[in-house]
């Protein structure tokens, strides 16, 4: 029988008197000296770190991605150097609009962050199981995320604010109607895709650059509930995603997804249709198919949530030699809103944190700050550059040029095509769902819009029943006759 452990104080000092405060005589009061007393409530009123704005509940796993096909004429990230390199990742899913405590099985965008942790940094890949999203531009985003948030004055979620605000964007059509369609209620989390929904790039090593999208395919079956299946589980298990997808990793029933990348040119972005970097549009797989580029399994869940899920920090700044960004607005800003969140939800050396820190070693001349647990540089210098410290910067690091099309700043789209918010969401309506599919989704978009309240009840939906209406006539009018509104073109 192994030897029992004592039980101290974080400071490591053993102590007996865990479960009794010290009073004085057997009624009176609790002395100020027992600090052990102050130690375990103090700690205590500061074990929540501040909740994620968005994507603040989720569950997640650890696993392993295996490269399974040659990919490397488009990049010269190491992973993809050979078929059967694989690095260790890990991935948490989420719900993107509710807080810690709602369920699973909302109506809502899901996240898909995943880690991997290669031998040359840590590469984020963030994003939702919708290749779009609702907005292009960040400046946007706070006002968005508002109205998906409560209503400062009732403090209730708001069907209002958040059609009205889909009524003046139309440009979020396209996620608007992907979510009311069933994709937007998946069955878990092991059966759903998910997607980088920007625009990457990818550098060879003869310093040629591609575009890519990325998206992961579920090997369990792409499975969704219909609204009244979700809305019996958010009563009757709230936690319905996440326990499906522990039990099944627990019972060695280990989920998997495939990876595959679209490429374009920058000649055929130059032609595209639309602007290939518009997060609001998807690029045709039968223009530009689907390559595999690997798989991944998920198969050991984190033995402590808080450390390694909770702590967790994704970024779509962190990439690799040989994968990079774009000029998609909404990734710009994301590369900066996303770890400054992470500088004020855990600190300005989160990625010190185990579950963040890379698998390689890591020579900065970033010093100080809260929870600087890493030595904090020893005794090398802070500055760069040095004669002491033997560190250097590789130039064979260096990327290439990106090509830009304008030496003119200003805020305007040039993409004549860009303002086109209906072709996509149409087709998708028309020639992708099933009439069961189109029939779910009148229905979810006539229940969503009931809720619209107040004197500006009857022009928000009619402005919003025009953009349907513009993406596809059938859609508008049978979302018309489910609210009984008297909607003319």
């Amino acid at each position: 029988m192994k030897d029992k452990k004592k039980l101290t104080t974080a400071s490591g000092k053993p102590y007996f008197e865990n479960e009794d405060s010290m009073t004085v005589g057997a009624r009176g009061p609790i002395l100020l000296q027992d600090y052990h007393l102050h130690e375990k409530l103090a700690h205590f009123n500061r074990e929540r770190i501040p909740e994620r704005v968005v994507h603040a509940k989720g569950t997640g796993a650890f696993g392993t991605f295996k490269v399974t096909n040659d990919i490397a004429k488009y990049t010269k990230a190491k992973l993809f150097s050979k078929v059967g390199n694989s690095c260790k990742v890990l991935v948490r899913f989420s719900t993107v609009g509710g807080e810690k405590g709602s369920a699973d099985t909302e109506r809502d965008p899901r996240g898909y962050a995943v880690k991997f942790y290669t031998e040359e940094g840590n590469w984020d890949l963030v994003g939702n199981n919708t290749p779009v999203f609702f907005i292009k531009d960040p400046k946007k985003f706070p006002d968005f995320v508002h109205t998906q948030k409560r209503d400062p004055k009732t403090n209730l979620k708001s069907p209002t604010m958040m059609w009205d605000y889909w009524s003046l964007n139309p440009e979020s059509l396209h996620q608007v109607v992907i979510l009311f369609s069933d994709r937007g209620t998946p069955d878990g989390y092991r059966k759903m895709n998910g997607y980088g929904s920007h625009t990457f790039s990818m550098i060879n090593i003869e310093n040629e650059r591609v575009w890519v999208k990325f998206h992961f395919k579920t090997q369990q079956g792409n499975k969704t509930l219909t609204d009244a299946e979700a809305e019996i589980l958010k009563g009757k298990d709230p936690d319905y995603a996440q326990r499906d997808f522990v039990e099944a990793i627990a019972k060695g029933d280990f989920p998997k997804w495939k990876l595959k990348i679209q490429v374009m040119t920058e000649d055929q972005a130059k032609t595209f249709k639309w602007n290939p970097f518009d997060v609001t549009k998807v690029w045709s797989h039968s223009e530009y198919p689907l390559i595999d580029a690997g798989i991944m399994e998920l198969n050991e869940i984190p033995s402590n949530y808080f450390a390694d899920v909770e702590q967790a920090a994704f970024a779509p700044a962190h990439t690799i030699d040989g994968i990079g960004l774009s000029h998609d607005k909404m990734l710009q800003g994301r590369i900066l809103a996303y770890p400054d969140a992470h500088r004020h939800r855990l600190g300005a050396n989160y990625e010190q944190i185990p579950v963040n820190r890379p698998i390689n070693e890591v020579h900065t001349h970033q010093r100080d700050g809260y929870m600087s647990v890493e030595g904090n540089g020893g005794d090398n210098p802070n500055y760069f550059p040095n004669s002491f410290d033997n560190i250097e910067a590789d130039k064979n690091y260096k990327e290439p040029a990106m090509k830009l099309d304008s030496n003119i700043a200003d805020t305007y789209d040039r993409n004549e095509n860009d303002d086109d918010y209906y072709t996509q969401p149409g087709d998708l309506f028309r020639k992708v769902m099933t009439d069961k599919e189109r029939k779910n989704t009148v229905s979810n978009i006539v229940g969503a819009m009931s809720g619209i309240m107040g004197a500006k009840r009857d022009k928000i939906i009619h402005r919003q029943l025009s953009h349907f209406y513009k993406a596809d006539k059938e859609l508008a009018l049978s979302i018309t006759q489910g609210l009984n509104f008297n909607f003319k073109k």
